[in-house]
């Protein structure tokens, strides 16, 4: 059985170096991404990071968390990640990209999986809710970088 795929980028006007730290400061990301309550980085070992992502609670207080390994390599301009812990998924695994441009630097992301029979929801259904969520957190992204290098912030993100 073949892996699901996404693919969804989008192109910020900021420097490179301000959106490569922003991006892969984990510890950062409930600032930068709105669907994340807390990211606790567990450890780091070089360019490697593991971390504990929660999500914000659902109505029913439910709050879904889970441990990702993020390998960062600024000078190919890329990260792999995996989850550790996949819960409903069999595995997830994320490719980051940075490409300049004319307009900016291009962040795309490329996601593979596949959820575990006994998930809630197939494969095509989660294709569904991670393309149209990457469009919400990839503008957000952009909005609080560009920000941020407007307001010569550094790696603060502009809220």
């Amino acid at each position: 059985m073949a892996a699901a795929r996404t693919e969804n980028g989008i192109v910020i006007d900021a420097p490179f170096d301000l959106v490569w730290d922003i991006t892969n400061d984990v510890a950062g990301w409930p600032d930068l991404f709105s669907e994340y309550a807390v990211a606790d980085v567990l450890e780091r070992h070089g360019n490697t990071v593991r971390f504990r992502l929660a999500l914000h609670p659902e109505p029913d207080g439910k709050v879904w968390s889970w441990v990702s390994e993020r390998v960062m390599d600024r000078e190919n301009r890329s990260v792999r990640a995996r989850r550790v812990e996949t819960g409903p998924f069999a595995f997830m695994n994320i490719h980051w990209t940075y490409e300049q441009t004319g307009a900016g630097v291009e962040l795309r992301w490329v996601q593979e999986f596949r959820m575990k029979p006994d998930a809630s929801v197939d494969d095509a259904a989660m294709t569904a809710r991670i393309n149209e969520n990457s469009k919400v957190q990839l503008a957000l992204i952009k909005e609080r970088v560009e920000a941020a290098a407007r307001a010569g912030a550094g790696t603060a993100v502009a809220r």
